[in-house]
């Protein structure tokens, strides 16, 4: 009679085969140092963060003047067609430069505090109003609610994909932020893959001369700095942060930050 035939990877098989006999040492896992270093980049990065946030919404309830919702006067004068928006801290944004907003999808970033997006919604627009600070993004709910008009909120961080489907936006309107985020040209992707082919682009910069100088406002002004500015290059900068209240900022030349973006728009627009 013939024996049954066991395949050799059957368990029957395998548990036929003798086996290895066993030592004392113990097996030592292989460590991936690549991972460990992601894993550490990734920790430090939400580490300045989240003390970006915590400043930021700490300068909100003092007072800071880009957490302050405006008044239902000036919503009633951009119901009038009266368009007062800011993309840097003094000058409003010529009216011309914007298309007609009636209709059209428009997200603010980095714009949350009840001050631009509700100028924008008054006009007719469909606004999301994206920051990562809550407090912000609480000052945008209450203009909202004040005024009965719909208005999306997002809280997320511009140095990650932006939560929005490629090419949905008519125009994307951008207050000078980058001072916040290390490196633009992602920015600058995330902006080409949100806007429409033929869309506007209205962004705000800093040329960084400020972070020459001591914080002071004192005349004479002093040099205390080098350009770029860049705490996470800079160990004298770095150590001077601090933890508690402190924020994380850098600089960015125009050539930087234009020379991206026209890369990027320009040829969208054509």
């Amino acid at each position: 009679m013939r024996k049954a035939q066991t395949s050799r990877n059957s368990p029957l098989a395998r548990r036929a085969r003798p086996q290895p006999a066993r030592s004392g040492a113990t097996r030592i896992p292989v460590i991936d140092k690549n991972r460990i270093l992601s894993y550490s980049v990734i920790m430090e990065r939400q580490k300045r963060t989240d003390l970006n946030i915590r400043t930021i919404n700490k300068w909100v309830k003092d007072g800071w003047q880009w957490g302050k919702p405006i008044g239902h006067e000036e919503f009633v004068k951009a119901k009038n067609g009266e368009c007062n928006a800011l993309l840097s801290p003094n000058k409003f944004v010529p009216k011309e430069w914007f298309p007609p907003l009636k209709g059209k999808r428009l997200p603010g970033l980095a714009s949350g505090g009840g001050r631009q997006m509700p100028v924008f919604a008054a006009l007719g627009a469909d606004c999301a109003a994206l920051d990562y600070s809550e407090e912000r993004l609480a000052s945008e709910r209450y203009v909202a609610e004040r005024e009965s008009y719909p208005m999306t909120i997002v809280k997320a961080d511009m140095t990650e994909r932006f939560p929005f489907p490629g090419e949905m936006f008519d125009v994307i309107f951008h207050p000078a932020s980058n001072c916040y985020v290390e490196n633009v040209r992602h920015i600058w992707n995330e902006r080409f893959r949100v806007l429409k082919k033929g869309g506007v682009l209205l962004a705000g910069m800093n040329n960084g001369i400020c972070y020459l100088l001591d914080d002071s406002e004192n005349l004479p002004l002093v040099v205390v700095n080098k350009l770029p500015y860049n705490p996470l290059k800079d160990h004298a900068l770095y150590e001077k942060i601090n933890w508690e209240y402190d924020n994380i900022q850098f600089s960015h030349s125009l050539e930087e930050q234009i020379g991206v973006k026209s890369r990027f728009y320009f040829n969208r627009s054509v």
